[in-house]
């Protein structure tokens, strides 16, 4: 994907990685599914985000987790994925471990010929994005490959 802004620049790994670890982090600021984040960004919203994100990057996080809330008029809501069962779990990786995992496959679907912007809403919006959001399965840790195949079979 080129960027919006400079056409010559591509998109790279590390804009999508930075966008994916921002929507990890705003939707657990507001509470939320990554799911509506996506959803309200809309795809000219994630267009523009991922032509910033070399910018943004370089800002404080707290101060894009503000704005994203304000741009993208994102409620707050009572989805809290940090609860996990300590009979399973005693961790909870971090918005930045997430952001990798979403941006691996992302990045490994997007590949095969695919709209980077329809493929973070298409991920997003997948029902595997519920298991790997379950931290107290496996389904976050498990090799990009095996999230690519469970999302082309629509489940792990």
């Amino acid at each position: 994907m080129k960027n919006i802004y400079f056409p010559d620049e591509d998109i790279t790994f590390n804009d999508l990685y930075f966008v994916c670890y921002m929507i990890e982090r705003v939707a657990r600021n507001i509470k939320q599914r990554n799911r509506y984040v996506v959803e309200h960004i809309g795809s000219e919203g994630l267009a523009r985000q991922l032509s910033i994100a070399e910018t943004n990057h370089c800002l404080n996080p707290e101060q894009v987790v503000s704005d994203w809330k304000e741009e993208y008029k994102l409620a707050n809501g009572n989805v809290d994925i940090t609860q996990v069962d300590i009979e399973y779990t005693d961790k909870v990786p971090s918005e930045t471990q997430m952001g990798k995992v979403y941006a691996r496959l992302i990045d490994s679907v997007s590949k095969q010929g695919f709209d980077l912007v329809q493929t973070i809403q298409n991920i997003y919006a997948s029902p595997i994005c519920d298991a790997i959001d379950n931290y107290n399965s496996s389904a976050y840790y498990e090799p990009s490959y095996v999230q690519t195949r469970a999302y082309y079979d629509g489940s792990f």
